[in-house]
């Protein structure tokens, strides 16, 4: 490959290249598209957990001025009738939701009718209108209802990975000289991104479509609304180049799409539906979890027994199943460990991806049992995890294609001031406050996923790279622009990022922590295309400049080649063009696992890790907790930006604060219905709830696990801190809490 010279190329710390749109207010969002003849659509939705509609009175909606049409299951556009039309990319096994379909009423909130009207407020005002009657059938949201219920699904979903056991654990555990047991506990939460789901639908005539969605995946929108209204998926054109936040929910398409898109199709005209924030809990949510965890130790703290046993919630008509209970059982050596998940129906809709599925749940939950066991057997939460570390997936018995853990656990207890912890539980306080010190370790997914991308070089110097890749607010344009100044040496101001159009380059859906390796992947390649392309038209100059030199001879600066030996001049990329009469080199490249990269993949793990310090602040009295410090040392290989990866893990630590003192969503099981669906009474961080946030990016050289050497770091961020909060928290006060959030009641005990 080219040898490489850019300053904006990767580790400089880039400034967000789009964050001057988005200050401005030129960034549009999905809701932000205007049309000719717009109409507003507004989702009515159930009023019932389980049952059928018996009946339908749209009439005093019909008759509001300025309304176009009332969609129900009665009136609806023609669907398909086959599941697999419904299943999106990251479907998981079942029978997915299809809206309007017909009578059934599945969870409370189902949409039931769409109002059309040709104002946003005749709509909503509408909407209020309408009148269904039910006959509902009994119904079930509760827990350790569901529990009865609960089974291993014949057919897992994609990116589940079923637990490997080794050794006998119960009999390890039931001759532990020191052991721990308990039940923990992770309520729901729900996403709740800044930008509201939303879709503008064009309606172009001749059954043609362009959409603009709130979304992760474009070319995944692309294929699910061809297959449910029977489209050329040519006809169907999917845009999302700003998505205000995500966390997963962007995923899968919500009912917002497929609504706006029935109703365009069916009035022949443009339709706009934005849900509202209450509507932002009628779907996606990280699913509950029941936790079993017992650990057995020797005296000194050796791990002999791990046993965890989990049960995740999810739908009565799709299998959505987490990978909960592997993380711990990856992390540490163990000679026996046995675990096991389960997956337990109710009347709610289909779970899914929350940042870091599953690992933000079952990591937490086991950090949270480690800690129990440092208290114990009497040794520093610290000294217990390095007690037990292990250089290989100790699960799956293979090694890690890196693993600077070790690093991140010396590194991050050095900048916290770790050494200075006293141990014993309320030994720590200033004034009215009992001071808290806690740690937890992180594990996630290094992933890498079949990604394609153009890069387009013009005669006057610039360029363009792209792919139907998604910017979930996570940086990839910025991304897309290092990795191509990097390899073709230029300034970024030249460069320019194109993404979130489903015509553009094959790409996955954005999320997992794959998107900067799978793309920066792709346009590195693309653009070693265009590389070559120009030291082959250097050869059209006269006098043949760079003397014949072959590709890794050559420097890329500036706009110009150069021999890596010095002999001869610079050539300008404008001047090779010119001798070779080219306006445009144009290169699209793919990046996929190969045969060679797959056997890699099952001989060796590919893993990011964390180590994570927290301090808190518990008021004696009151029971209100302050988290006053955190250090997260990341373990994440190649950082291709360092300015825009530390905002990536600060999102994390809020979120993971989030998860450990505020989050949480509360069904009332009489009516089967989220209740606190508003920031009111759905509490995320705010401002003042955080305070020091200090990231350590270990040095990780990884050249096996992805061509760019990059793990990711969507993730990464968020896994162990709610543990850390939580470990603190019972260090500070002596109460150990194993259900989050941790709220005032809990902490408030004889």
């Amino acid at each position: 490959m080219a040898a490489i010279i850019a300053h904006d190329g990767i580790g400089a710390p880039l400034s967000r290249v789009e964050g001057l749109l988005k200050v401005t207010g030129k960034a549009r969002y999905a809701a932000e598209y205007p049309a000719t003849g717009l109409l507003h659509g507004v989702v009515v939705n159930a009023a019932i957990a389980r049952g059928r509609i018996t009946r339908i009175d749209d009439s005093a909606a019909r008759a509001v001025a300025g309304v176009v049409d009332v969609l129900t299951h009665e009136n609806r556009l023609e669907i398909a009738s086959a599941d697999k039309k419904f299943q999106d990319d990251v479907a998981p096994p079942g029978s997915p939701l299809r809206p309007l379909c017909d009578a059934q009423i599945h969870y409370n909130g189902q949409p039931v009718a769409l109002v059309v009207a040709e104002t946003f407020e005749a709509a909503r005002y509408a909407a209020s209108l309408v009148e269904l009657g039910y006959e509902q059938d009994a119904h079930n949201t509760r827990f350790e209802v569901a529990l009865a219920e609960k089974f291993v699904p014949r057919k897992k979903r994609s990116g589940y990975y079923p637990p490997k056991n080794r050794g006998d654990a119960r009999s390890a555990f039931e001759t532990a000289p020191v052991t721990i047991a308990g039940d923990y506990h992770k309520g729901a939460e729900h996403h709740n991104p800044m930008e509201m789901h939303a879709s503008t639908v064009f309606f172009e005539g001749d059954g043609r479509l362009t959409v603009h969605d709130k979304t992760q995946g474009p070319q995944n929108v692309q294929a699910y609304l061809a297959g449910a209204f029977d489209l050329k998926a040519d006809d169907v054109r999917v845009l999302n180049p700003f998505v205000g936040g995500a966390f997963g929910s962007g995923l899968r398409p919500q009912y917002n799409v497929y609504l706006a898109a029935m109703a365009a199709l069916k009035l022949k005209r443009s339709v706009r539906v934005v849900l509202t924030r209450q509507q932002m809990f009628t779907h996606t949510h990280r699913p509950e979890c029941l936790n079993s965890i017992s650990l057995g130790a020797e005296r000194d703290g050796a791990l002999t027994a791990i046993l965890t046993d989990a049960t995740t919630l999810t739908s009565r008509f799709e299998n959505y199943m987490e990978t909960v209970v592997n993380w711990g059982m990856m992390n540490y050596a163990c000679e026996n460990a046995e675990g096991a998940s389960f997956i337990a129906p109710v009347d709610t809709y289909t779970p899914g991806d929350m940042r870091a599925p599953g690992a933000a749940t079952g990591m937490t939950q086991f950090e949270m049992a480690m800690d129990e066991l440092s208290y114990a057997v009497g040794i520093d939460p610290l000294d217990l995890r390095v007690k037990n570390y292990s250089n290989i997936d100790a699960m799956n018995g293979t090694e890690f294609t890196s693993k600077a853990l070790r690093e991140a656990y010396a590194q991050g207890a050095q900048a916290f001031g770790w050494d200075r912890r006293s141990p014993q539980p309320r030994s720590m306080r200033e004034g009215k406050e009992l001071i808290g010190w806690g740690m937890a370790t992180g594990m996630w997914d290094a992933m890498f996923s079949k990604c394609a991308a153009r890069a387009t070089l013009k005669t006057d110097g610039t360029l363009e790279v792209a792919s139907a890749m998604s910017d979930i607010g996570t940086g990839t344009y910025t991304v897309m622009t290092q990795v191509a100044a990097d390899t073709l040496g230029l300034p970024a101001s030249a460069i320019t990022a194109k993404l979130g159009d489903s015509t553009l380059p094959l790409s996955p859906v954005e999320g997992g922590s794959w998107g900067a390796a799978s793309v920066g992947a792709a346009v590195q390649l693309a653009c070693h295309g265009v590389a070559a392309r120009l030291a082959k038209a250097a050869a059209k100059m006269d006098g043949d400049p760079l003397e014949g030199a072959k590709l890794d001879d050559l420097l890329f600066e500036n706009g110009t080649m150069r021999r890596r030996d010095g002999k001869g001049e610079a050539v300008p990329f404008t001047a090779a063009m010119e001798a070779a009469a080219l306006d445009r080199i144009e290169v699209e490249k793919t990046a996929q696992p190969g045969p060679l990269d797959m056997v890699s993949l099952m001989r060796k793990s590919r893993n990011t890790h964390s180590a994570v310090f927290c301090e808190v602040r518990v008021d004696e009295e009151l029971g209100v907790v302050r988290v006053t410090r955190v250090v997260s040392a990341i373990a994440a290989g190649r950082i291709i930006n360092p300015k825009t990866a530390r905002s990536q893990i600060l999102g994390g630590v809020v979120m993971g604060i989030g998860a450990a003192l505020h989050e949480e969503s509360f069904l009332d099981h009489r009516l089967g219905r989220f209740m606190n669906h508003n920031y009111a009474e759905y509490h995320v961080p705010a401002h003042a709830d955080i305070h020091d946030i200090e990231v350590i990016f270990v040095h990780e050289p990884d050249p096996e696990v992805t061509p760019l050497g990059v793990k990711g770091l969507g993730e990464i961020g968020i896994v162990g801190t709610a543990a850390a909060v939580a470990n603190a928290i019972y260090h500070a006060t002596g109460v150990r809490v194993r259900s989050l959030p941790v709220t005032i009641d809990k902490l408030l005990v004889d």
